[in-house]
């Protein structure tokens, strides 16, 4: 008997041993982890794969539209909707924009070539499956972008330091890689 109690607290002591060493190297690569997301040199984006978006390439989209706000990605909306606004250049939510023919053309076919409905991402797919079949000509009037903000007060949206739900660099640091993810996000002051 009191070799088996012998064995037995062996091999407890030995099952304890094991144990605190997975935990021990599952703290270090979660610490090693965390070293590389603050130190700036974290590749998580490149494995998100399917869930970002694509950058925005086109420079006339990025000098036409992004000089006046953020270069949204053309995934964030359909092609139904980058028509729509499109063809509204008269009023673009209070201003009126005076655009060249050509690089008017030139926006078309990157936004229409681009759109929600046109992506194979899998943030594409969510926001295309919340439409259901709605054409909004706001980003923040789809309802997988007003979704995914729902517990984020107005108020945060109110600070000088974001402005509103559309500034989405403000608080996504990676927006303009066409990552959103949780992981990137920092929500300012």
């Amino acid at each position: 008997m009191k070799k088996h109690l012998k064995w037995i607290g062996i091999l407890g002591m030995l099952s304890v041993f094991i144990l605190g060493g997975v935990i021990e190297i599952s703290a270090d690569e979660y610490r090693h982890r965390e070293r590389k997301r603050h130190s700036g040199r974290d590749d998580s984006a490149k494995k998100l794969g399917s869930k970002q978006l694509q950058p925005v390439t086109n420079p006339a989209y990025k000098e036409t539209c992004g000089g006046g706000h953020f270069a949204y990605q053309p995934e964030l909306l359909p092609t139904a909707s980058w028509a729509n606004l499109l063809s509204g250049f008269d009023d673009h939510f209070g201003q009126t924009l005076d655009v060249h023919s050509e690089t008017l053309a030139t926006l078309t076919d990157y936004l229409k070539g681009n759109g929600a409905d046109k992506s194979s991402s899998r943030q594409a797919a969510k926001i295309m499956k919340s439409l259901g079949g709605e054409v909004p000509i706001r980003i923040t009037d789809v309802p997988y972008i007003r979704d995914q903000h729902h517990e984020i007060s107005s108020d945060v949206f109110s600070r000088k330091s974001i402005g509103s739900l559309s500034n989405c660099s403000a608080c996504h640091r990676t927006a303009e890689n066409g990552v959103y993810d949780d992981d990137f996000l920092e929500i300012p002051k």
